[in-house]
């Protein structure tokens, strides 16, 4: 059995076992294979566009430029910002460190220049919650130090990818590894992580410290399945999702599952906010994963084809091995020979798997607005219903 990292939706009999309502992404049988997923995702969303006929930018994205409240249209960023003045400042002063050295190396990447996605959905998200629970849109301190406290655990999360990765560069500049070494590395990363503990323990909600300490748990989680492989084709997939929920998803869907916690006592609620994260935050990932294969190094602030250097393969490499079954010896030996790579890279963008990835990405970003939704009208709440389109047409 696939586990599915969705919604528990009914099951259509009438499409072999294939869950198509609300959680329409992993099949029950491992005889289903993932290629023939996507056209039980194109049969399940009949309205959508078929892959023949995808493009990247389409109406099929269920995002619109006007707000559905009504009023005038205000760009996510712009207005998640009004509760994040500070933020970065705020951060290093959990940072309280004496050893200059170590100061420095856990203070590298909160620099400004990130793009503060996480902490952006996170204040959106508790003004939507508010405004839905009784029309107070203020951010409480408590949900404001949520945002903070994602944003500690993600920068936490990078130092130790790429301590593990053995990267070079992130965000455009060295990383922390290669400017002072993988052991001090590890203890920066350690300690952002023990400063975004303390922020939380500070809160004094029980069930949120909860929340957010299954984070710490997946990303450990999903970097052990990232470590692994499997040799069954439809069990790769069902991998590959697994890792991008917890690597990725599992701290915006908690973050905002934290704060909807904090400002609304609807348990229905809280599961509308956690759904939406998670589906933003798979789809974030799988549109990561094909900019890897188009963007260029300049625009992504790091090398592309990363992914396919560390033996990693991704939704794009998966799809595509449909089309060139020889790529499944390159997958299982983890493109360790000289040319796999190149190779690899060449079969990808001759076959349809960019596509089909970003199909499937836009597949979430549906879910996600339909969750969303939900949610009674408010500038935040279309907010964050722009943002999957933003997700979706993002180039870095």
């Amino acid at each position: 059995m696939y586990r599915c990292h969705l919604l528990h939706g009914s099951v259509n009999k009438s499409c072999n076992g294939m869950r198509t309502s609300a959680c329409w992404i992993v099949p029950n049988h491992l005889s289903v294979s993932y290629f023939n997923l996507v056209k039980s995702l194109t049969s399940a969303f009949p309205n959508m566009y078929s892959i023949s006929r995808f493009q990247h930018t389409t109406s099929a994205a269920c995002c619109c430029s006007k707000t559905r409240s009504g009023e005038k249209y205000t760009d996510p960023f712009k207005l998640g910002w009004r509760d994040l003045k500070g933020l970065y400042e705020d951060i290093r002063k959990e940072l309280l460190i004496s050893t200059t050295e170590l100061k420095e190396m856990s203070e590298y990447y909160f620099d400004g220049k990130g793009k503060a996605f996480r902490p952006i959905i996170v204040v959106l998200m508790a003004r939507a919650c508010n405004s839905h629970h009784d029309n107070s849109r203020d951010v409480q301190a408590s949900q404001r130090s949520i945002a903070l406290i994602a944003e500690m655990i993600h920068t936490a999360s990078l130092v130790h990818d790429d301590v593990i990765d053995d990267a070079r560069s992130r965000r455009g500049k060295h990383t922390v590894n290669k400017i002072w070494g993988e052991k001090k590395a590890v203890l920066a990363g350690d300690l952002i992580l023990s400063a975004a503990s303390i922020a939380l323990a500070r809160i004094g909600n029980t069930t949120v410290i909860s929340i957010l300490t299954q984070v710490i748990e997946d990303l450990v989680r999903g970097e052990f399945l990232q470590l692994g492989s499997k040799e069954n084709e439809n069990e790769r997939f069902a991998h590959y999702l697994e890792k991008t929920f917890k690597k990725t998803a599992s701290l915006i869907a908690n973050s905002c599952k934290a704060v909807s916690v904090l400002g609304c006592p609807d348990p229905v609620v809280h599961e509308i906010a956690y759904q939406y994260g998670k589906n933003v935050g798979i789809a974030f990932q799988l549109i990561d994963d094909v900019l890897d294969f188009t963007s260029c190094s300049d625009q992504m602030g790091k090398p592309t084809s990363a992914d396919l250097k560390l033996g990693l393969a991704t939704g794009p490499v998966l799809f595509a091995c449909q089309q060139f079954p020889e790529m499944n010896a390159m997958i299982m030996r983890r493109f360790s020979l000289p040319g796999d790579v190149d190779r690899a890279r060449q079969y990808v963008l001759q076959s349809d798997g960019v596509q089909q990835t970003t199909y499937l990405a836009q597949r979430y970003c549906h879910e996600a607005v339909r969750e969303i939704s939900k949610l009674r009208p408010s500038p935040e709440r279309d907010a964050l219903i722009q943002l999957s389109e933003i997700v979706l047409t993002r180039d870095k």
